[in-house]
């Protein structure tokens, strides 16, 4: 018997749900290869610990950006890993894979996708879209006549999207998303503090102080980084008020796109998103405040799905579970 997995190849974490077991891998999408002998180190967890701190012959790699893959080889490393890992190619079958990826990437992207999954032993392949996933494991019926909105915000992407009869209306999907707001406050705590931070101390304070609106002024935090005058390691303080203002534009762009895809959809649906508001999905939704704000600006409900992280690793299992999804 041939097993059946659902893959979450995300540019933050990659998650593999198994058919009949449920999300069984969840790991960062890290991989760190020797350079002087091309083999791969370590992958996941244990790759991402080593991010920004490697040696010279070490290199820690994200093999994704953006949604898409920018290394094939290192991806075909970190998907034969996970699979291997799992025990899942017996001596006469091969997984069937599939595969979730951003709305608007292009059929090249997509045959890239197809091929590493085909060389890390699959037997068939099927590519989904995101947000249609994302949907599915939010809770969202979207096999009947009725719009249903979801925000999947990740860490290379953000897509935003209508869905009705199983599949996608309108969408939109940006290249901004949890690495950009890592991004925007690396630039924000150099530019305005004078110090220098590495993308795992920038992530720490996206989850610990993060904000989209509302900010509380009295929460504070200590960070760690390189004096840009000195040169020498230095700490400072920082405080919520200030993330909430590092991440205002990319709040903003992510709510523009919101807007314009409210602004393509058909008004029969539109009136359906009314009633049954809008669900936010990926790890970007854990941001705090995100769904006041965004509510805020649109004038429509906004609701945080039950388990963000996993709505599309779980979407690719209840795919997987009734075939119809794709057909």
């Amino acid at each position: 018997m041939s097993k059946e997995i659902g893959i979450d190849l995300g540019t933050a974490n990659i998650l593999i749900y198994l058919k009949g077991k449920g999300i069984v891998v969840n790991e960062p999408s890290v991989v760190t290869i020797n350079t002087e002998t091309g083999k791969a180190v370590a992958v996941g967890e244990e790759a991402r610990d080593m991010l920004g701190k490697t040696p010279g012959k070490l290199k820690a790699i994200r093999p994704l950006k953006d949604g898409v893959i920018a290394d094939f080889q290192i991806t075909e490393v970190m998907l034969t890993h996970f699979i291997n890992m799992l025990n899942l190619k017996g001596m006469f079958s091969r997984p069937t894979i599939l595969i979730c990826c951003p709305t608007k990437i292009t059929s090249i992207e997509k045959s890239a996708l197809q091929d590493v999954a085909l060389r890390c032993g699959a037997r068939r392949v099927y590519i989904e879209e995101e947000p249609k996933a994302a949907a599915i494991g939010a809770g969202l019926d979207i096999s009947r006549p009725s719009g249903n909105m979801v925000i999947d915000i990740g860490g290379g992407t953000s897509d935003v999207a209508v869905l009705s009869l199983g599949d996608i209306v309108t969408s939109e999907s940006l290249k901004i998303a949890g690495d950009q707001m890592d991004a925007d406050i690396m630039k924000y705590v150099k530019d305005e503090k004078k110090l220098l931070i590495g993308e795992m101390m920038a992530e720490q304070i996206k989850m610990e102080l993060g904000c989209a609106v509302n900010a509380d002024a009295s929460l504070t935090m200590d960070i760690r980084g390189r004096d840009m005058v000195t040169g020498l390691p230095k700490t400072i303080t920082i405080t919520q008020q200030e993330v909430q203002d590092a991440l205002a534009d990319t709040c903003d762009v992510i709510l523009a796109a919101a807007k314009r895809v409210l602004e393509q959809t058909p008004p029969e649906l539109s009136a359906d998103i009314v009633n049954k508001g809008i669900f936010l999905t990926g790890g970007g939704a854990l941001l705090k405040n995100l769904d006041v704000y965004l509510q805020e600006g649109l004038h429509v409900p906004v609701f945080v799905a039950d388990r963000p992280l996993d709505c599309v690793a779980d979407g690719c299992g209840i795919m997987l579970e009734n075939t119809k999804y794709l057909e």
